[in-house]
């Protein structure tokens, strides 16, 4: 029998003039691990918020991703003996 693992991404965006902040929390093992995401508008470009959300989060979620694949290479290391690379 499988049991269903439920796990939950936070991101707060916080705008200031053409640059949005966004920051990806992830509780996992007991330990919160954190991606930050910038993106800043070029004055030439419309002013759309929604982009410059979209892209300060996808940084977020990447920046939180290799921190998650850096902590599973640090488990498997440890269980091994020897330093690991996942690819991820």
């Amino acid at each position: 029998m499988s049991a269903a693992k439920s796990f939950t991404v936070k991101i707060e965006v916080v705008e200031e003039g053409d640059t949005t902040d966004a920051k990806a929390r992830l509780a996992i093992g007991g330990a919160e691990l954190v991606g930050r995401g910038k993106a800043k508008r070029n004055p030439d470009d419309p002013d759309r918020p929604l982009i410059g959300d979209e892209l300060a989060i996808a940084r977020s979620l990447l920046v939180l991703a290799r921190e998650l694949g850096h902590q599973v290479d640090e488990g498997i290391a440890a269980y091994e003996g020897h330093e690991v690379h996942v690819s991820i």
